[in-house]
Formats: C-alpha cells, sequence, structure tokens
C-alpha cells in the first residue's frame, strides 16, 4: 500500500478537468449552438412580424419598389432629355426606317443587291418625303401671317358672342384674350415652324441631327436585322426568342403606324381642304398644310387643326359656313377612326383614345413638339412587345414578318385569311425571287 492518502481515491467531480498536454492535443469540439434559443428567435422574429398589420406591410412593399422604379424612370427620363440631340435624330430616323424597311425588303427579294436596294430606297424615299415636307413647311409659314390675322379676328368675333346674353361676360375678363392669345401665337411661331422637324436651337445642331438621322437610317435599313441579333444578346438565353418574337411583332407594329400615319395625314389633309376650297374658306393651302402635321399628332393634333379652320370659317364667311366645316371635319374624323385606320392596320395598333391623350400629354412635358411625335409610335411599340411576352402560344421568330403590320397583334394576324394588297405583292415577290 502506497503511504500517499490520496493515492487510489475516486477523482473528485467538481474538480476542473485539466487536459493533458502533448504535442498531438486537439481542441475540443466546439460547442453545438443552443437549440431553444435560435426557436426563440425565430419566435420572436414571427411576433415582430406578426405586430404590423398585413395591409400597412404589403403597402410599404409595395411602395418601396414603385419608388425603386419610379427612381429608375426618372434616371431614364432625365438622360434622354439630356441627350436629346442623339435621341431625337435615332428615333426619326427608326420611323423613317419603318416606313421604307418595306420596299427595301420588296427588291430584296426581287434579287437586288441590298446595298443598291437601299440606295434606291434613300434617294427616293427621302426626296419625295423632303420634297412633300418642304412643300408643307414653306406654306404653312408662308401663310402663317395671315392665318394669325384671321386666328386672332375669330377670337375677337368670340369676344362679343361671349358679351352678349345669354353669357353676359364683362369686359374686364374679355378684353386682354385676344391680345394675349394673339402674343402667344406669336411668341411660338419659331416653335410651329421649326420645331416639327428638330429640337436643336442652332445651325450647327441642326447639320449635325440631318446627318446622324441619314447616317443611321442607311444602317438600319442595310444592317438592321444584324443590330436587332447584337441587342439580342443583352436578354437572358432562355427568354432570347420570346424577346425576339416580341422585337419583330413591335417593329411591325411601327411598320403599320408610321404607314397608316401618313395616309391618313393624306386623306385629312385633302378632305379637309376640299371642304374648305368649296366653301370658299380664305387660306386654303395654308390650312391644308396645318392638317396635314396636325394629323403626325394624332387625337389632339387633328381637333386643334380642325378647330382653327372652324374658327377661320367662322370669320371669314359666316356662322353657315362654320357649321358645314365642322360637320367636314368631324366626317373626315369618323372616317379616319371607323374606316382608315382598321383597314391599314387590320386593328393591330388599336390604342385607346384616352391613353393616346395622356401619351401626346406626357410627350409635349417631357420633350415638347417632339416629344408628342414620338409619344404614340413609342406607346404602340411598348404595348405590342408586352402583349407578346405575356403570351404563351407565340411562334418560333422566324415565322413573323417583321415589315409586316398585320403581325403587330397575333389575334389579328390569326384572323387575316385573305391578305391585303400590299402582303400580296410582298408574297409575289418572294414567289418570284425562289
Amino acid at each position: 500500500m502506497s503511504d500517499d492518502p490520496e493515492a487510489g481515491a475516486a477523482p473528485d467531480p467538481a474538480a476542473p478537468i485539466v487536459p493533458e498536454q502533448g504535442a498531438h492535443h486537439a481542441a475540443p469540439p466546439p460547442t453545438p449552438p443552443d437549440r431553444d434559443a435560435v426557436v426563440h428567435a425565430a419566435d420572436r422574429e414571427t411576433r415582430a412580424a406578426a405586430a404590423i398589420p398585413t395591409a400597412l406591410r404589403v403597402t410599404s412593399e409595395v411602395c418601396a419598389r414603385a419608388l425603386i422604379i419610379a427612381a429608375a424612370l426618372g434616371l431614364l427620363v432625365f438622360l434622354i432629355i439630356q441627350l436629346r440631340v442623339v435621341v431625337v435624330p435615332v428615333a426619326i430616323s427608326l420611323l423613317v426606317s419603318a416606313l421604307l424597311a418595306p420596299v427595301v425588303a420588296l427588291l430584296a427579294r426581287n434579287r437586288v443587291p441590298r446595298g443598291v436596294a437601299v440606295a434606291i430606297t434613300m434617294i427616293g424615299g427621302l426626296a419625295l418625303l423632303g420634297g412633300l415636307l418642304s412643300f408643307v413647311v414653306n406654306t404653312f409659314i408662308g401663310g402663317f401671317p395671315d392665318l394669325q390675322r384671321q386666328l386672332t379676328s375669330s377670337l375677337q368675333a368670340i369676344q362679343q358672342f361671349l358679351a352678349a346674353p345669354p353669357f353676359n361676360l364683362t369686359s374686364e375678363q374679355l378684353r386682354d384674350l385676344p391680345a394675349q392669345i394673339g402674343q402667344a401665337i406669336t411668341n411660338s411661331q419659331d416653335a410651329l415652324t421649326s420645331g416639327v422637324l428638330t429640337t436643336a436651337a442652332t445651325v450647327t445642331e441642326v447639320g449635325a441631327g440631318l446627318a446622324l438621322t441619314v447616317f443611321t437610317l442607311i444602317f438600319f435599313l442595310y444592317d438592321g436585322a444584324r443590330i436587332w441579333r447584337f441587342l439580342l444578346k443583352a436578354a437572358p438565353r432562355r427568354r432570347r426568342e420570346e424577346v425576339d418574337v416580341a422585337g419583330r411583332r413591335a417593329f411591325a407594329t411601327l411598320v403599320g403606324y408610321t404607314r397608316a400615319t401618313v395616309l391618313v395625314a393624306f386623306v385629312d389633309a385633302i378632305g379637309i381642304g376640299i371642304g374648305l376650297w368649296a366653301v370658299g374658306v380664305p387660306l386654303v393651302i395654308p390650312l391644308s398644310a396645318l392638317v396635314f402635321l396636325g394629323a403626325f399628332i394624332p387625337t389632339v393634333g387633328a381637333v386643334v387643326s380642325g378647330a382653327v379652320a372652324v374658327l377661320i370659317a367662322l370669320v371669314a364667311n359666316g356662322l353657315i359656313p362654320a357649321l358645314i366645316i365642322l360637320a367636314v371635319v368631324i366626317g373626315v374624323q369618323q372616317l379616319e377612326g371607323h374606316v382608315l385606320q382598321p383597314l391599314l392596320l387590320g386593328r393591330a395598333v388599336k390604342l385607346h383614345p384616352l391613353a393616346v391623350v395622356l401619351a401626346v400629354a406626357g410627350g409635349v412635358v417631357i420633350g415638347g413638339i417632339p416629344g408628342a411625335l414620338l409619344a404614340v409610335p413609342l406607346l404602340a411599340v411598348v404595348s405590342a412587345a408586352v402583349r407578346s411576352l405575356v403570351r404563351d402560344d407565340e411562334p418560333p421568330p422566324h415565322t413573323i414578318d417583321p415589315v409586316d403590320p398585320h403581325e403587330g397583334n397575333p389575334d389579328v394576324a390569326r384572323r387575316i385569311k385573305v391578305p391585303s394588297w400590299w402582303s400580296r405583292l410582298f408574297r409575289r415577290g418572294a414567289e418570284r425571287s425562289r
């Protein structure tokens, strides 16, 4: 037996355990997390979330996302305004390319080299459009002083009418109205005459904008398909075909919009011009030019130009001729809305009038006259693209012809059994090329 009284004694359970020291000593395993503490923390978070009313929580989340989207859109609008000298020419060249692309496609299908087809289309189309716009704008500028005097006289006649019973408006309320409106027309003369073509304020910017428009238009017509394929690479690979279909339908919508707008502008100007000439209203050519230019701003432009024609007829020819001109304007607009646009577009670019008015108003606030011109085609393109993206039964991209305006709306394209004369012309050219 050992003399040490502690030898062979049982270890004290309260004594701390001292690990043996060694070269290969391992650290003690980490203490696992307390499961009860985790459960209590999750329970506290659940109770805190439940303490907030569901309506308040959902509203706050929606508002936060809406603020982020609004900030992104505001930044985009700010960049567009800052780069308007570049954005406006590119947008105009895109509109003109939508008008001329079917001609290039027709010539290419008839075995004309694409470069030659683009050259022929550019020379012929720009000469025709440039000559037409030059005639209309120069006519409008030349007749603007007489038009201003007639409009001021019309407003004075309206002032006298409102001062008589049953309106009995005081002279103080009406005294300065014609002068103010006449001064506003005089101050906006430059915007009305030169703002139709460009927003640039200097000759250098005008030249740069025209050069950029023509340069961009050439490449849109010659290499538009390759540019679109390059832009498609920015889309996710699994959604690339859907974006391709949406882009084709959007461009088809733009083709239909530009074609219909030009034809409708011609019909409006000719129809109202004939009515003005038949009644004997002065300034027939300037008023017809105003109607032609106003037709490029849907709904709002037709109403404003028609109202000016009626006012001038009221002063120059009396009440009965003015009522006749009003009937002519309403008849032409009804012909446009119920016959021409459905016939030309097959309802592929059908937009609600409220959406058109709001788009024009927003375009005027953001970009002035160019904004009003570009707002509705932008709305039509976005509407066509969104309609395509939300569908689940879209065909493959190669089956959609981007220069056929009926392809802008898949429902309309499927309902069409007998193709229009324009489609038959393209189909005949394709068959000959084979």
